[in-house]
């Protein structure tokens, strides 16, 4: 019994030296459930650029797409918890519990959280044509067209498909769901008219929205915001949905059981990458806004995950919306 003991205690002082040398010269996989070149992709890239400069090693993003994002979720909740596999993801972490029958990973028990890292705003905009010019009279054109208006959406699970079931159930009024592989193509149709509302990121909307190419109703935040394209727009708040309020936030998680040492050493570098001049400058200017509460400390952050699993999963299986 005590070899037992002594080995124990020689594996627990092996595993905390090795903690403490982390990252030791590896290099460090950040995982993106997501292709590579949309908006989560580029969040990623710029934050493994700048947390590179605080653990002094080669951090790599890998594109593991499919799913609504849990096939590369789940990658990360079965790899080794060393450290060196760690994953960004965003709203998406809320909504699979309930878009899912089955997941092969427990979001709230799987996972230690690292840090909220963004916040990327939503527009609700309507195509060219639509004869409503400012929300009041959206609301008052909705009112007199139910059953006949398509609301477009990226597909199942994505920003503008939870954006659109938030405003269908705040306005108490059901649409027909446009679903598109992507939002490159539902902005496409939008401008040509084939559907009529798209509530989407500012990341795809702000320019289309600057050169008045679609009608722009509201922001989903519970401020205005100040980018020039969008200064002028009241929010969905102010503009009588009280309460409502949708970003599309990222965080950063690694494998349950990751050595609080090591985690510990994680959550600085991804605070002081929010620091990082290059990395505040480039967020803004794919309209996000970088996170400064208390959501940057672990446990703030895995509160909110669960605050949001709350919020979605009523929304979600009300809507009747699943995904096997």
């Amino acid at each position: 019994m005590k070899k037992l003991f002594a080995l124990a205690a020689i594996a627990a002082a092996a595993v905390g030296a090795h903690a403490q040398d982390f990252p030791a010269g590896k290099t460090v996989t950040l995982v993106v459930p997501f292709a590579a070149g949309g908006p989560t992709d580029r969040v990623a890239r710029d934050l493994a650029e700048a947390m590179q400069k605080t653990l002094g090693t080669t951090i790599v993003v890998d594109n593991t797409a499919g799913a609504g994002s849990s096939i590369g979720t789940a990658k990360v909740a079965r790899a080794n918890p060393d450290g060196y596999t760690l994953l960004l993801n965003h709203i998406g972490m809320s909504t699979m519990p309930a878009l899912y029958r089955k997941l092969p990973f427990n979001v709230e028990t799987d996972f230690e959280y690292l840090g909220m890292v963004n916040e990327v705003p939503m527009t609700l905009i309507g195509k060219p044509g639509l004869p409503a010019n400012n929300y009041k009279e959206l609301t008052t054109w909705i009112a007199a067209n139910k059953g006949k208006i398509n609301l477009g959406n990226a597909g199942l699970g994505a920003a503008s498909h939870l954006c659109g079931l938030l405003f269908q159930s705040a306005l108490k009024v059901e649409m027909t769901p446009v679903p598109y592989k992507g939002t490159a193509p539902a902005i496409a149709d939008l401008l040509g008219g084939q559907i009529d509302l798209l509530c989407d990121q500012t990341t795809n909307t702000s320019s289309q929205i600057g050169a008045k190419k679609v009608k722009a109703y509201a922001v989903t935040t519970s401020k205005r915001l100040t980018t020039p394209a969008l200064k002028d727009l009241p929010t969905l708040d102010e503009s009588g949905l009280k309460g409502f309020e949708v970003t599309i936030w990222h965080g950063v998680y690694a494998p349950k059981g990751t050595p609080a040492p090591v985690l510990k050493k994680l959550n600085e570098a991804i605070k002081a990458a929010m620091k990082d001049p290059g990395f505040i400058q480039r967020e803004e200017a794919l309209g996000a806004v970088i996170t400064t509460d208390k959501r940057t400390e672990p446990a703030e952050h895995k509160k909110f995950v669960s605050s949001e699993i709350a919020k979605w999963g009523p929304i979600i299986k009300a809507a009747g919306v699943y995904a096997d």
